[in-house]
């Protein structure tokens, strides 16, 4: 089954055409979407998308790139949205300490409240992971969750040990596709391959065909797919078959 571990239908640029990106990603074989949250006020548009598209399944969480508008209420507010109903997961949530001057002591905030409401709900994350891994993995340990993806891996071999180590799949997309990334390409090529999901992260990180000011869609995942299999030499059909039981096993409500 191919699955799109992650995908931003939701965002801006699908205003004009989302209901055909939708199904045109069908079309090429795209079983699943997952769209996750990036802050309280599209918590009820991604469960409107997933209930407007089958195929579609949707997490809530408040990312780190979002939290400066966040309030605290909004712990609040997903804590009840969570009462009501599950979704696949908590997420997208995590730290980021690329952008420049990063409010680390806010971010973390929220990260551990909202790791605590996986733990609480027993719930999978779906973790933003960008120059953080080391103290990500420290909350990890000290707040146990039952694992999930670290959406967008770009760690080193001892890193994705211990996510592996603690229940975690690692998303590869976009990025894996650039000749020159090679960091990334030589972790696609000798991780395990019941380590690995596949995703988009629609609208961003287009993949090379499209260069990096394009628009990504969920339908170029089948195209990400053949360079993860051309990558380790094995047929895109083992890899779809692979990478989407790795995705029910990281998030099994998708099913």
């Amino acid at each position: 089954m191919l699955v799109d571990t992650h995908c931003h239908l939701d965002a801006s640029e699908f205003d004009d055409d989302r209901a055909d990106i939708a199904l045109r990603a069908q079309d090429a074989g795209v079983a699943r979407i997952v769209v996750p949250a990036v802050e309280a006020a599209n918590f009820t548009i991604v469960q409107a998308l997933a209930a407007e598209f089958p195929w579609c399944r949707y997490a809530l969480g408040i990312h780190p790139l979002f939290i400066a508008r966040a309030k605290e209420e909004d712990i609040d507010a997903l804590k009840q949205q969570l009462e009501q109903r599950l979704p696949v997961a908590i997420g997208e949530i995590g730290l980021d300490l690329f952008i420049p001057n990063p409010d680390i002591e806010r971010q973390q905030a929220f990260f551990v409240a909202q790791l605590k409401l996986a733990r609480d709900f027993d719930l999978p994350v779906i973790l933003h992971v960008r120059k953080s891994s080391d103290l990500i993995l420290k909350h990890l340990r000290r707040i146990g969750v039952k694992g999930g993806i670290a959406h967008a891996f770009n760690g080193s071999f001892q890193q994705a040990e211990r996510f592996m180590e603690m229940g975690f799949k690692l998303g590869f997309g976009g990025a894996m596709t650039y000749d020159r990334a090679l960091h990334i390409r030589e972790l696609a090529r000798k991780l395990p391959l019941e380590a690995i999901v596949l995703e988009t992260d629609a609208p961003d990180i287009a993949p090379e065909w499209l260069g990096h000011r394009g628009r990504n869609s969920p339908h170029e995942l089948p195209a990400i797919a053949q360079v993860l299999a051309d990558l380790r030499g094995l047929p895109l059909a083992e890899v779809i078959a692979a990478t989407g039981k790795n995705a029910l096993e990281a998030l099994p409500a998708i099913a």
